[in-house]
């Protein structure tokens, strides 16, 4: 497990994500044959997880769908996997696979505190990489380039539960980035937050902010109708593959690069 000296350092670590991380310890899923099924629940140990049926339900939803890609990507041969807003993810854990290189990129106060708990497990971290990165100013192609990503080999990208949290000029210079580190046959997954047509998407924000606990910390800031969420894609250099019903206000969608 390398270490790569953050550019900025928040103050506290997102409880976001580890209300998600405490309740996927929870969950059954799959896990590669060389992967650890406990990972999550060891990671997590000590946070509170998610409330609401609601949540819990979206939670599981998405969960799924992630899961399926980065065991879909593994199977066709894609042998780096890179996540960004990382959190306490334990994909690169439960999903370990000999050759496989996992780069996770978040906040330095997540990153921090993850690597902690990590430490603590005592297993063999060398194929995970933990970067830190503020995503609305750092050079996240560039901090990829210095962390060992081969831009000549392709990679499955994700972005789950991220892009709600960055402003829009944000979210399509970040998946231009990875556009640029994207070699023919990478995939990006991603879940987008998304509200019906003929809605106010500022409005939309601010009603959703009111009603969340840590919305004064971690605000939304991007909810757009599909087709909004689509066109932010295909602005950033992203062609729409494949895509879930939206249900509950989140559409997690397959993009290839775009052509060109």
């Amino acid at each position: 497990m390398r270490w790569c000296k953050p550019s900025w350092w928040g103050p506290r670590a997102s409880r976001s994500s580890q209300a998600v991380a405490a309740f996927r310890a929870t969950l059954e899923r799959p896990r590669t044959p060389g992967g650890d099924g406990e990972a999550q629940r060891k990671i997590a140990r000590g946070m509170r997880p998610a409330g609401g049926a609601k949540l819990r339900s979206h939670l599981i939803e998405r969960t799924r769908f992630f899961d399926e890609q980065v065991l879909g990507a593994l199977d066709a041969g894609v042998a780096q996997v890179v996540i960004l807003g990382a959190g306490y993810d334990d994909r690169a854990l439960r999903f370990s696979a000999p050759g496989v290189r996992y780069f996770e990129v978040d906040q330095p106060a997540t990153q921090a505190d993850k690597r902690r708990r990590l430490a603590r497990l005592r297993a063999d971290f060398d194929s995970v990489v933990l970067l830190s990165a503020d995503f609305r100013s750092d050079d996240v192609a560039a901090a990829l380039t210095a962390a060992g990503h081969d831009v000549t080999a392709p990679s499955l990208f994700i972005c789950e539960g991220l892009l709600i949290y960055l402003d829009e000029p944000t979210n399509i210079s970040l998946l231009a980035a990875l556009r640029t580190r994207a070699a023919p046959d990478s995939r990006l997954a991603a879940s987008l937050a998304v509200h019906p047509d003929g809605e106010d998407s500022t409005s939309v924000v601010a009603s959703a902010n009111a009603i969340r606990h840590h919305s004064a910390r971690e605000p939304w800031l991007t909810i757009l109708p599909v087709a909004g969420q689509i066109a932010l894609l295909e602005r950033a250099g992203w062609s729409l593959s494949e895509s879930s019903n939206a249900v509950g206000g989140m559409l997690c969608v397959l993009a290839r690069p775009a052509a060109g």
